[in-house]
């Protein structure tokens, strides 16, 4: 059984020790979506640090239709936030590429935002005396859903090692809206869910994660194979190590 009372306890004790060691008197900087994850770090940080300490940075590209659960979000928990457009830049990279001829792939449409997003964060973040968070749980990174040096990135990861059920079950015990817990994930962009584009539902993947049980083999190979060709973003850069002898 998840004890969600004492996850959370640990969670807010290990935030505060994380910014005892690595910036004390920082502020958290969270890019703030609407989502699940990033309402739960934002909550968890608040309660950590206090809202005094915790920076929301909400930015949408072009017209954001769910702006408002960003702001639900931000006023909710009473938040310092700044909201920026990376329209500009974005649209700045693609046009510039397209008047050399290169046309994006479909991946590098899908991955800019995000990578220019955290850019901005981190750009708050050395404004503002911050320490990025990175918003990603177990699920999404067990099979890759998250972008290399974009929502990947980030100081300190409070949902690493928690599933997408165990997540919302302190999203709940926080007290945090109904509707920004049970949102579906998204990423804004193509108008499918993130369940759809992967193939199967995060229930079936927190299961397998924590039991090892997935009765389709079908859907088992694929979460294998997800895992197995995406492992190498949760790792370090590999690095050349010379001979000693050689130097």
């Amino acid at each position: 059984m998840f004890n969600v009372s004492k996850v959370t306890d640990e969670l807010v004790f290990w935030i505060k020790n994380w910014f005892e060691e690595n910036g004390k008197d920082c502020n958290a900087i969270v890019a703030v979506s609407g989502g699940k994850d990033s309402s739960i770090v934002s909550a968890l940080c608040v309660r950590a640090l206090g809202k005094d300490r915790v920076i929301g940075v909400l930015m949408p590209n072009g017209v954001q239709s769910d702006i408002n659960d960003s702001l639900k979000l931000v006023n909710h928990l009473g938040i310092r936030y700044y909201t920026l457009n990376i329209s500009g830049a974005y649209n700045a990279v693609l046009n510039g590429m397209r008047e050399q001829n290169i046309e994006p792939s479909e991946q590098t449409v899908t991955n800019l935002p995000p990578r220019l997003r955290m850019s901005t964060v981190y750009a708050l973040s050395q404004t503002f005396n911050g320490r990025v968070a990175n918003t990603c749980n177990l699920s999404e990174d067990y099979v890759g859903y998250a972008t290399r040096y974009g929502d990947g990135a980030g100081d300190f990861s409070p949902l690493a090692n928690l599933t997408v059920d165990e997540v919302k079950k302190i999203g709940f015990y926080l007290g945090l809206p109904r509707d920004l817990v049970e949102k579906v994930p998204s990423d804004g962009l193509c108008g499918k869910t993130d369940e759809d584009k992967l193939g199967f539902t995060y229930a079936v993947l927190d299961k397998y994660i924590r039991t090892g049980v997935c009765e389709d083999p079908d859907t088992k190979s694929r979460i294998d194979r997800l895992n197995r060709i995406n492992a190498f973003k949760l790792k370090l850069i590999p690095s050349f190590v010379p001979d000693k002898n050689d130097l």
